[in-house]
């Protein structure tokens, strides 16, 4: 059972946030909008959000350092609030070199919790956890709009006795619990029974006035003691106080009491000192271990169905011994075999009788290669899952090191005979200010193989509309579209590496690679894209100085 969020624990947890974070250095993102986590890599700390509907945490976890996939964001934390009343946390960021301030906005309304990097200048959506249509903004280059305010009474403190009674009193005592958390400020179905009380020794208007004696005392602080995680029927729950009636373990802080309650789900499933390791790079050890066993299986599958290669030799020897009784162009015949018994065999009725034998003495070879080679590759190919098996067990689990990952990968990058293939690239490899990385392809004949063979389906495909010229990939791992600054770079890399180069405008299509096809019979480089956008730009060859990355503008 994930841990619940009202507007209480909110403000504790942005306050707690507010100390621990003010002034720290962050050096970038990781989305993760598969498992719905984010990550903000921080100089001296990883800061965890689990944002999934079955496992939501906020969890302090080691520094990590910053993958290639991750988005380098070079930024000092000014602030870490909640707005009143609102299940929202904002973490302003100031950027440490030129640029607009940033807005970490972490939503946790009902079970669509979500986050979202906002540009405040432009107010548009930078980064998105996972893209939605809201109808406000969550989407990547959409204006953001903030959740409606719930707008109710004593959001600000400013609510009298008077007005509570008056609230409440006419109301009969079965529906009270429903209208005090739909109209009254700070309080949820969490905290609704402490607040109203069920003391039977109280008058009525007792028990009301006592409820806000303890609502004053919640809104002004002064109520809340050591943070607690309560044996709720849901599940350990992280408050900020504990409740009559409910179970109640103490906490050194309300971090700590999150942390406890997710350990306690699951939902902290990794011990806390494993490093965090780029989900990307997860995903390619997950994916590894998944094709070698579907190899595995194909193989196993393929061995249990080999056939009797003596049997299939005897129906070619017995094809020539019964040349003369088998009719040309039949499909079929029945045979007196060397037993005695009669046998159907069947024939190709294009070929003559003795090609029929020679198609049947090659199945024979066949069977026979295959039954002796199969053992040995099934067990290499077992090894292989079981090494891979091995390894994601200890990534899982925190005691694999990225760099030990990345160094098994490519044992599975081989051509098929198994040794490393050697050709150069088929692209140059640029990076824009977003440090997004930019494949240009280094010809036509290179263009398909960068398309299809360098590029992932959720990557960008761009190119001049018009004019011959390189395919080019940004590589981009979503949600939705990436930034218009690194797409417009991208753009313009194809600008100048096409025919319209010298043009003062050049217009360039992109689309999502998984949009590109290449039809049956088309020449080298020739794709038909769907789906597709266009960008007008001015090629700039100082760009592509300012983006080449280790020489490769030449």
């Amino acid at each position: 059972m994930s841990i619940r969020w009202d507007a209480l624990l909110t403000r504790q947890v942005a306050r707690e946030l507010d100390r621990e974070l003010r002034g720290a250095s962050l050096r970038a993102f990781r989305f993760d909008g598969a498992e719905r986590d984010l990550f903000l890599l921080f100089d001296d700390r990883t800061l965890v959000w689990r944002l999934h509907p079955t496992r939501g945490a906020v969890l302090m976890r080691p520094p990590t350092v910053p993958a290639p996939a991750d988005l380098a964001h070079r930024a000092r934390v000014r602030r870490v609030y909640a707005p009143d009343d609102e299940r929202l946390i904002r973490i302003e960021l100031l950027p440490r070199r030129s640029g607009p301030p940033h807005d970490l906005v972490v939503e946790l309304l009902g079970n669509q919790w979500n986050a979202l990097v906002v540009d405040v200048s432009s107010g548009t959506v930078r980064h998105v956890l996972w893209s939605r249509d809201t109808g406000r903004g969550h989407r990547v280059g959409e204006r953001y709009g903030v959740p409606a305010p719930q707008e109710r009474v004593g959001f600000d403190g400013e609510l009298d006795e008077a007005a509570w009674l008056a609230l409440l009193q006419p109301v009969p005592p079965e529906r009270r619990r429903r209208e005090l958390v739909r109209r009254v400020a700070w309080t949820s179905p969490l905290n609704a029974d402490y607040l109203l009380g069920t003391d039977t020794n109280r008058s009525d208007r007792d028990r009301l006035a006592l409820g806000y004696e303890r609502w004053r005392a919640l809104v002004d602080g002064t109520a809340l003691g050591a943070p607690v995680i309560l044996e709720a029927d849901g599940g350990p729950q992280p408050y900020p106080l504990s409740l009559p009636g409910i179970q109640a373990r103490e906490a050194t802080s309300i971090l700590d009491a999150v942390e406890r309650a997710a350990r306690q789900t699951g939902t902290d499933d990794a011990p806390t000192e494993a490093p965090l390791l780029d989900p990307q790079l997860m995903r390619r050890l997950t994916d590894a271990k998944g094709r070698a066993e579907r190899k595995l299986r194909l193989m196993e599958r393929e061995q249990e169905q080999l056939g009797d290669e003596q049997a299939v030799r005897a129906i070619g020897d017995l094809i020539l011994a019964r040349y003369g009784e088998i009719e040309q162009g039949a499909e079929s015949a029945v045979l007196t075999g060397f037993d005695g018994e009669e046998v159907i065999v069947t024939l190709d009725p294009a070929k003559p009788p003795h090609e029929n034998a020679s198609r049947h003495y090659r199945e024979a070879t066949r069977i026979e290669r295959a039954r002796e080679r199969l053992p040995k590759l099934i067990d290499e190919v077992r090894a292989e899952r079981d090494r891979l098996d091995g390894l994601l067990t200890r990534a899982q689990d925190g005691s694999a090191e990225p760099d030990e990952i990345r160094a098994a990968l490519p044992r599975l990058e081989t051509d098929t005979r198994g040794r490393p293939d050697e050709t150069p690239l088929p692209y140059r490899v640029f990076r824009s200010s977003g440090d997004l990385e930019i494949r240009v392809g280094r010809g036509a004949r290179h263009n398909d193989e960068l398309t299809f063979k360098h590029s992932a389906p959720g990557d960008i495909w761009l190119h001049a509309r018009h004019a011959a010229g390189a395919h080019v990939i940004l590589r981009w791992h979503g949600p939705g579209n990436p930034p218009s600054r690194d797409l417009t770079e991208a753009a313009t890399l194809a600008a100048l590496h096409s025919r319209a180069r010298t043009s003062g405008s050049v217009p360039v299509d992109w689309t999502f690679r998984k949009y590109v096809r290449k039809p049956r019979g088309a020449p080298k480089g020739a794709v038909v894209p769907d789906r597709v956008s266009t960008l007008f730009v001015r090629p700039d060859p100082a760009l592509e100085k300012a983006l080449a990355r280790d020489g490769e503008s030449g």
